[in-house]
């Protein structure tokens, strides 16, 4: 059985608040930390992840909470003056690909507002006046993930309505996003294609594609 927790978490992560100072899950009131987003068991006090079995067996490999890490993806979508739909996307450094702009709660946030913060720091697109939706849950599968950590996400939706081309708010890339753009989007194949003609490049998180798939579906 492979147990491991990265020091990082234990150190800096406990410093700085992002990570659960508990070293010992059985340790934990579970009941109290309950509904989760996604349901999961405990046996013998220990969470179980409930989507699937990883490399570590015991611990939080590199994620901060044990059993639910909650994170957030802002989908900021405007239609132009022809009816075509736009939506933006981040590339993100260290070669990650393209994808929504989003990351891990702070303590305290809501994933609406989590998701409005991610998109102003990585896009530096200010929506907070604008009105934000939720859709369902999704478990994200994740190489940093644990059977005892795993990640959360919600997607968040805001829809700037109908505005010019030349008048869609501008966008620039910053924290760990490289390039920041509107996409033409009117279903996900023209995405994929925008993206590659235009940017060069292409959505590498199945996660991802997994989100959009299901906002084109219910658009």
């Amino acid at each position: 059985m492979r147990e491991y927790t990265d020091p990082i978490v234990l150190t800096t992560g406990v410093r700085e608040g992002w990570a659960d100072p508990e070293t010992d899950p059985t340790r934990i009131v579970w009941a109290a930390r309950q509904p989760a987003l996604i349901p999961f068991e405990v046996v013998n006090g220990r969470p179980v992840n409930p989507r699937e079995k990883t490399p570590i067996q015991r611990g939080r490999n590199q994620l901060g909470g044990w059993a639910e890490n909650l994170t957030a993806d802002a989908l900021a979508s405007a239609l132009d003056e022809f009816g075509n739909r736009w939506i933006v996307l981040v590339e993100r450094n260290r070669g990650r690909g393209w994808g929504l702009p989003g990351g891990f709660q702070d303590p305290g946030e809501t994933s609406v507002v989590a998701a409005c913060r991610e998109l102003r720091e990585e896009a530096s697109l200010d929506l907070r006046n604008k009105t934000w939706r939720s859709m369902p849950p999704r478990y994200v599968p994740s190489k940093r993930s644990s059977d005892e950590a795993w990640i959360v996400t919600v997607p968040c939706t805001v829809d700037l309505g109908i505005l010019n081309r030349h008048d869609f708010p501008r966008l620039i890339a910053r924290d760990d996003a490289i390039k920041a753009a509107w996409v033409r989007a009117n279903t996900l194949h023209e995405l994929t294609a925008y993206l590659k003609d235009v940017h060069g490049g292409e959505v590498t998180s199945e996660n991802h594609v997994g989100m959009l798939t299901d906002w084109f579906a219910a658009a």
